[in-house]
């Protein structure tokens, strides 16, 4: 079983590299991540949040109510045309028992390969836009936290301080 990588593991604020071979080293790296999304109740999951810095993630809208019930794999992603704004209350993995509302755009296109190495085009727009986006975040190395205004990045770290008795770090 993976364990989740959970800020202010450092590992997070890697840049990943693209993936290059579409092998059976992949196809596992997806089965874990849909794993561990799955175990915890995620709506998507990125690949270094299993310390994998690969340009991979999943996003899996299923569990919600009246969505697409289609999971979709995400390699090597690039995001065009990002129009609009909409604010979503957000929350992630790495960041356990915090969420707060984030402003992204509403719709965007995002071009991608699948598992095989095919390429991909995809608008999305709502929900599937703010997930593909806080998504790509973790490719990019940052968190949602990082979106947040600063006093309320300075609570949220005061919180992890105060609750691990450890130095502050920086958001």
């Amino acid at each position: 079983m993976d364990e989740i990588l959970e800020f202010p593991d450092p590992r997070l604020r890697r840049k990943s590299a693209p993936v290059t071979l579409f092998d059976e080293e992949l196809a596992n790296l997806l089965q874990r991540l849909a794993a561990a999304m799955e175990r915890e109740g995620g709506i998507g999951i990125a690949a270094p949040q299993l310390d994998a810095p690969v340009r991979a993630f999943l996003v899996d809208l299923s569990t919600l109510k009246d969505q697409e019930k289609l999971r979709r794999e995400f390699i090597n992603p690039v995001l065009t045309e990002l129009q609009g704004h909409t604010t979503f209350r957000e929350g992630c993995l790495s960041v356990p028992d915090f969420n707060y509302p984030v402003k992204r755009a509403r719709r965007l296109h995002v071009h991608y390969q699948d598992r095989t190495g095919a390429v991909h085009e995809l608008e999305a727009e709502g929900l599937l836009s703010v997930a593909i986006q806080h998504e790509f975040d973790h490719l990019e190395g940052r968190l949602f936290v990082d979106r947040l205004p600063w006093p309320k990045r300075w609570w949220y770290r005061w919180k992890l301080v105060r609750a691990s008795r450890n130095k502050p770090m920086k958001l």
